[in-house]
């Protein structure tokens, strides 16, 4: 179906709007605060958000490098060493954010941990320690956020897994916590929308590090033809971050895993 001259005009006009909305180029830079900062998933998201012109928060443990990762950026760039699981790591977070920067405009809570170990080796604590980093954190630091994203109509993405949808063994305290974090992600949109969007984002195998180590069986398998990369989850954060371009998506959980959980798969003879 062809648009015709004033159809072409209108969206060749919708756009430039958008190439004219980008962060970069806007009058105030926007704010975002990102959990597990220091390496892989977080490290990448953070980054592509300073190129594409956001200040950038970020948060890491204490000897995880955060500092090394982020030295050479630290005109727009706030670094917070803490541990996730604890209230004053959250409400440190954001007032060291809105302090310097004015004001926070998105929320990326990405800080995970797995321990895999059969049920019967999983002690409490170790059950405590993936829950309260990979979902406590998450409302931590929602609730430490809700002011200030309120006031500019902000987003907050959490980052889960397709490990809520389907799993392997040994890993009942890591797929808790990320199915968890979809069912917080609704809840949130819900309670604090149209004020705050909230949505998920849920990787497959993403490689962190040494990709070109990778067989080619590796990527055959996904429907893609590819393992993906951190790259991948960043830039669908940084869309979903952007009111300008996703305002209209709140609620929801975008599966990012190169088509792996739309694959059966069983072993043939």
């Amino acid at each position: 179906m062809g648009l015709g001259r004033s159809g072409a005009r209108g969206l060749t006009s919708r756009l430039n709007a958008t190439r004219r909305s980008t962060p970069h180029m806007r009058s105030v830079r926007p704010v975002a605060l990102v959990t597990g900062g220091a390496n892989g998933i977080g490290r990448a998201i953070a980054r592509h958000l300073l190129a594409v012109g956001w200040r950038v928060g970020v948060v890491d443990l204490p000897g995880s490098g955060l500092r090394h990762s982020f030295s050479a950026r630290a005109r727009n760039i706030v670094l917070v060493e803490g541990d996730v699981r604890e209230e004053e790591t959250a409400a440190t977070a954001v007032a060291a954010l809105v302090a310097r920067f004015g004001r926070l405009d998105g929320l990326v809570s990405n800080a995970g941990i797995m321990i895999r170990k059969p049920l019967h080796r999983l002690a409490t604590a170790e059950w405590h320690r993936v829950i309260d980093t990979n979902l406590t954190a998450a409302f931590l630091f929602a609730r430490a956020a809700e002011k200030p994203l309120r006031k500019v109509r902000g987003a907050i993405i959490t980052i889960a897994s397709t490990r809520a949808q389907m799993s392997e063994p040994n890993t009942e305290s890591y797929a808790a916590s990320k199915g968890g974090l979809v069912a917080l992600t609704y809840a949130l949109a819900i309670s604090l929308g149209p004020y705050v969007r909230v949505n998920c984002v849920s990787p497959g195998w993403i490689q962190t590090k040494n990709y070109a180590a990778l067989r080619r069986k590796d990527h055959a398998q996904h429907p893609a033809g590819r393992v993906g990369k951190p790259a991948d989850i960043a830039e669908i954060v940084a869309w979903l971050l952007d009111g300008e371009r996703s305002g209209f998506v709140t609620g929801a959980n975008f599966i990012v895993d190169g088509g792996m959980t739309r694959k059966m798969i069983y072993e043939e003879d």
